[in-house]
């Protein structure tokens, strides 16, 4: 790919300083991040103030299920975004065009599957997951209106992760922004005046999503740069597919296997009633948030990792990485402590139970005071993709969080005494803290060998000696 002057929103991320640049490309993917949880978010609240326990507890039991759904398609446009960040590095734009217009038709197949899925399999998957009677019907609902907007959740999702290959994560940013506002409006609108209940907050998170959707296409369809889109050519190149796929099809699954563990952990939550329900629910929607602030930085780290393999840049790798691992200790600390420090106010906003109040601040002492080890093990794993290893991290994270998750649930927890919430919730910083430590080791394994690959032959130690 020939030289090009860069635009307002790209970071050239195989020069100059690192940490700055990590953060003018991490901040607005967080902010971003949290514009897209707050779909999710102002569901659960409005829904919790003005519909009732059995609503809010109908919405935040699918979040579990969701994410078991579409984690393998978001694990795709993970391995779009390694693959067009690497191209981008090594300046090869044919590989590049490729990439964008195989990801941009793939990303609209997965999310016509997943409406397919979601819509006829919705009641099925929730009565596995011992959903209470009392709350089926409300939650088959939403789930089943909220799967019709994937095509355009996934839309969005591939063409925002092309757009962070050359650094942008701006306009990204000012899409959702439009999206979430209107989200919002329009939760309030159907909520309060039509009183649709669980069905008027999937309506417009489907419509919000359809709007962030259209602004990413657009964006990229005007692009005159090496990411520009051209609709009438949309192609599976099987070159590019494969790459895409021996990426993302391990990331995804890896997404798979943690959302079965939480989907396992769901599913016994549910047996302990609607309160601890609704209160697990809205804790689990505080941690989403300091968890996308460190994702930032996971997703940071395989951009610029990616970057730097692709233009032979080796020596800038483990730097990118370290700086990362501070970042994500410093978020994970302070916005994970915050949160169970201000527990009751924020739990207060989705309920006006003491009683439910008092169940989310259980979880909010265990989970999120310890989020810092979940963004430990994200950080790592990223490193490991932007250095071209999938495959890796999805077999240790299967036995190292998921396998120790199912684990814990089907033996110390099933001892009567230790049949408590809270020691169902300890399975999560004890998962995250043996899973990181072995990441780290893969890793250190992993440079070695990449280190061997960039050094000139003659500079290798004679194996005769």
């Amino acid at each position: 790919m020939a030289a090009r002057k860069g635009t307002q929103y790209e970071i050239d991320m195989c020069s100059g300083p690192i940490l700055s640049k990590m953060l003018l490309f991490s901040v607005p993917l967080m902010c971003s991040s949290i514009l897209q949880l707050l779909f999710n978010a102002a569901d659960i609240v409005v829904v919790g103030r003005w519909a009732g326990d059995n609503s809010l507890a109908a919405v935040g039991s699918n979040t579990a299920l969701i994410g078991l759904l579409t984690n393998l398609f978001v694990g795709l446009a993970v391995g779009a975004n390694t693959l067009a960040a690497k191209y981008y590095g090594a300046r090869d734009r044919l590989a590049l065009y490729k990439t964008v217009h195989t990801s941009m038709l793939l990303s609209l197949l997965s999310g016509l599957l997943l409406a397919l899925v979601g819509a006829l399999g919705a009641r099925t998957i929730l009565i596995w997951m011992q959903t209470p009677a009392n709350v089926l019907d409300l939650a088959t609902l939403y789930l089943r209106i909220y799967f019709l907007g994937m095509p355009a959740t996934m839309v969005y999702n591939f063409g925002a992760a092309l757009l962070r290959a050359e650094g942008d994560t701006r306009r990204p940013l000012y899409f959702l922004t439009l999206a979430g506002v209107v989200n919002i409006i329009l939760n309030l609108f159907f909520v309060i005046a039509m009183r649709l209940d669980v069905a008027g907050v999937a309506i417009a998170t489907v419509i919000s999503q359809c709007i962030s959707a259209a602004l990413v296409v657009r964006c990229m369809v005007k692009d005159t740069g090496p990411l520009h889109l051209n609709l009438r050519k949309l192609h599976i190149y099987r070159d590019s597919l494969g790459q895409i796929l021996r990426v993302g099809l391990p990331a995804g699954f890896q997404g798979i296997l943690f959302s079965i563990s939480n989907v396992m952990i769901q599913s016994s939550v549910n047996t302990f009633g609607e309160v601890i329900m609704a209160g697990n629910s809205a804790a689990a929607n505080i941690e989403q948030f300091v968890y996308v602030a460190m994702n930032a930085l996971y997703q940071a780290n395989i951009s610029f990792v990616s970057q730097n393999l692709g233009a032979g840049n080796y020596h800038r790798i483990r730097r990118i990485v370290i700086r990362a691992q501070l970042c994500v200790l410093a978020l994970g600390l302070v916005f994970g402590n915050a949160a169970w420090l201000f527990g009751s106010t924020l739990l207060g906003i989705y309920s006006r139970s003491e009683a439910v109040i008092q169940a989310g601040l259980i979880r909010l002492g265990i989970c999120a005071r310890t989020y810092a080890l979940c963004g430990v093990m994200d950080v790592m794993v990223g490193g490991l993709r932007g250095i071209g290893y999938s495959v890796m991290p999805m077999i240790v994270s299967l036995v190292g969080a998921c396998g120790l998750r199912l684990l814990w649930i089907a033996t110390i927890f099933q001892i009567p005494r230790f049949h408590t919430i809270q020691m169902l919730y300890w399975s999560y910083p004890i998962s995250w803290a043996i899973t990181a430590a072995v990441h780290i080791l893969c890793f250190l394994w992993a440079m070695k060998r990449l280190r061997r690959h960039f050094l000139p032959e003659e500079t290798l130690p004679d194996p005769a000696l």
